[in-house]
This record gives structure tokens, C-alpha cells and sequence, in this order.
């Protein structure tokens, strides 16, 4: 029987939130006291589930010792045999319970989400790929009720995006979105090919939290504005006026621009919330490094070998390569629908981190039929 990890620390926090909450002061601030008392419900519950946790053990050590005693009479031994199963699966159920509720919330999860998407290996058929993702993400976020934003945007010549910039609003949008982040690579024979040879592109997606002023403080003197005419069309006066803002960070060399809005004021209000955005993502890696890191924060290059999902035109397939998971539903993820994705992400998401919580080797899905064929 698996124990479950040290429930003190969870205690003394509960303690100290106690405390706070009986501070005359205490509801000052409602937003904190907000906070405070959720988290407070929280920890309480899971402290309670640790105590009827402990019990049935208990429970379960009594019957499986009763259930063998032979100075018990038969019908209590079958009596506590017939009891065991139903009170190892009670308390297993529980198990799992207590220890995917001492798993550290992330803050981030709550967030809305900025979603940057940019053609990689490819050329034009990359920049197509990128606004087909473009049209997949925006149908995902209609169907969960979330409004998309269009933030900037670089059209290509045949109507793809060389790069796409979108915010999504609603109910735990980055908590679903965040393992979205990474290279997408495309098998498929292009519009742009006349001898039906099948091509290799990519397409790089950045998932960022949607970050708050009291999340990053960003000093006036480390950014650098650069203000243009915008490009493209865009309807009458467009042209005319210096709307279009680039902003440069200068500690980090971050730069972000923006030229979607005829306003200036409105477009450096969006480069500033994509910039801020970027550095609370920064800040989050840093913080959050052992908690998969790489899969967060590196999208790499954009080259064909760099890839955490593949889509398969000829063969109506898409493998996602990090839980080597293959579905033959091309056109339906095509159409937004990626919840089997998404959700099969969480689940060994939740698993690496149960298995860091309880001290045991994390073992990754094993490929299927020996490997995902997407090489």
C-alpha cells in the first residue's frame, strides 16, 4: 500500500491562513481576503480527506486481518472479506484525491491567454498552415464560450499568416491552452506544388499567461518606442497617420509590434500587453523549471525535427509526439476539435507531477504499436 506524503506542511499553512483570516484587518483588502479564504476552503478540505484517508486505512488493515483470522468465526471472517474490496476502493479513491490536491496550484491556470503563432520551416505552405491553426484555435475557443482578439497579424501572399497574434478571454483559458505551445509540423502537398509531392512545414506557437500591471513592473526607461506609418490595407486614412508602434525591451531585447488599429494609442496598448505578457512568461519558466520547462517555454526553431504534434493529410492522422498519442481525426481537429489532445495532455501532466509528489519515476506513455511513424 502506497502512503501518501507528509501532511504537516499543508497543516501549519492552513494555520497561518487561520490566523490571517482572524485579523480585524483582515477583509481590508477584498481581494486578498478573496484569496485567502479560498485557498483557506481548500486546504481544509484536503485535510479532511487526509483524516478519512487515515481511517480507511485503518479500516482495511482491520478487515484484511480479520478476513484471515482463524480464531474468528467463519461467518466474520466472510463478512470481512466481503467488506475489503469496497473499502480498498473507497480508499483508494480517496488516495488519489488527497494527492492531486497537494499538487501546487498554478497560478497562471486562471489567466487569460495571448497566442502567438508563427510560420516556420516552409514558406508559403508554413504561413498557410499557420492561419488554417489560426481558424482551429478560434473554432476551439467558440465552442468553450471564450471571445478571440485579433492583437497583429502578418498577412502572406496567398492569404496565410507569416505570423498571428491573438489574446483569448474567458474561463480557464491558459489552464486548457498551454500545452498548445511548441513546433506544429504539417504533411501534406501544397497549393504552391504542382507535381503532388508531398511537403514538410511547421509552424511555431507560443502560449503566454495574460499578465496584470502588479505581475511585471516595467520600467519606462528600459523601453525604447519606435512609431510608423502601417502598411497593407487596412481601409481609408490607414496609410496616413504614424499608427503603427514597435517596442523594444531593452534588458531582455524583447520586441513587439503592433499595427492592426488606426490608433496609435490602441496599438501600443496591445504591443505593451503582448510585452508584458512575454515577461511574466519569462518569469513563470524561470520559476516553474521542474515542472516540465522545455514543454513550456522552448518552441525552438521551427525546424521539421522540433515538433511536439504532427498533422497527416494523406493519412487523415495527428500524432502529438509527447504522449505519443495518434488519432485518424485530421479534419475534425482541423474544425477545432482538439479536446482529446488537450485532455490526454492533462492527464500525464497530472501524473508527472504525482509522480514528483510521492517521490517515484515518472514513466511517460509508451509509444503505440511501437512508435508513432511520424520520424
Amino acid at each position: 500500500m502506497e502512503s501518501l506524503p507528509d501532511i504537516g506542511p499543508f497543516r501549519r499553512r492552513l494555520e497561518e491562513l487561520a490566523a490571517q483570516m482572524a485579523e480585524p484587518s483582515f477583509y481590508a483588502n477584498p481581494r486578498r481576503a478573496a484569496d485567502v479564504t479560498r485557498e483557506h476552503q481548500k486546504l481544509n478540505r484536503l485535510v479532511e480527506d487526509y483524516q478519512a484517508y487515515s481511517r480507511l486505512e485503518q479500516e482495511e488493515a482491520e478487515a484484511a486481518t480479520l478476513a484471515k483470522d482463524p480464531a474468528a468465526g467463519p461467518d466474520l471472517r466472510e463478512l470481512a472479506a466481503a467488506e475489503l474490496p469496497a473499502i480498498v476502493k473507497r480508499r483508494e479513491a480517496l488516495q488519489q484525491s488527497v494527492l492531486l490536491a497537494m499538487i501546487p496550484p498554478e497560478p497562471t491556470d486562471s489567466r487569460n491567454t495571448i497566442m502567438e503563432l508563427r510560420a516556420g520551416t516552409g514558406g508559403e505552405e508554413a504561413a498557410l498552415f499557420a492561419a488554417d491553426l489560426v481558424r482551429m484555435y478560434q473554432k476551439y475557443a467558440d465552442a468553450q464560450g471564450w471571445k478571440v482578439v485579433p492583437m497583429s497579424s502578418s498577412v502572406s501572399e496567398r492569404g496565410g499568416f507569416k505570423e498571428a497574434i491573438m489574446l483569448i478571454t474567458g474561463t480557464d483559458v491558459y489552464k486548457q491552452l498551454k500545452f498548445e505551445s511548441g513546433v506544429h509540423r504539417v504533411k501534406r502537398v501544397p497549393v504552391t506544388e504542382a507535381n503532388g509531392r508531398i511537403h514538410t512545414s511547421t509552424v511555431t506557437v507560443a502560449v503566454l499567461p495574460e499578465a496584470e500591471e502588479v505581475d511585471v513592473a516595467i520600467d519606462p526607461a528600459d523601453l525604447e518606442i519606435t512609431v510608423s506609418r502601417a502598411s497593407g490595407p487596412g481601409g481609408q486614412g490607414v496609410n496616413t497617420t504614424d499608427s503603427a508602434v514597435q517596442i523594444l525591451h531593452k534588458p531582455t531585447g524583447l520586441i513587439v509590434s503592433c499595427a492592426d488599429e488606426r490608433s496609435q494609442l490602441k496599438n501600443k496598448g496591445r504591443a505593451l500587453t503582448v510585452l508584458r505578457s512575454r515577461l511574466l512568461k519569462l518569469k513563470e519558466d524561470e520559476e516553474h523549471a521542474r515542472y516540465a520547462a522545455a514543454r513550456r517555454s522552448q518552441i525552438g526553431t521551427g525546424d521539421r525535427s522540433e515538433r511536439i504534434r504532427t498533422y497527416s493529410f494523406q493519412k487523415n492522422r495527428v500524432t502529438d509526439h509527447r504522449i505519443h498519442l495518434v488519432l485518424y481525426i485530421l479534419p475534425q481537429v482541423l474544425e477545432g476539435q482538439i479536446d482529446p489532445f488537450i485532455s490526454a495532455l492533462q492527464k500525464a501532466d497530472y501524473e508527472e507531477k504525482l509522480a514528483a509528489l510521492t517521490g517515484r519515476e515518472y514513466a511517460p506513455p509508451a509509444p503505440a504499436n511501437g512508435g508513432d511513424d511520424e520520424s
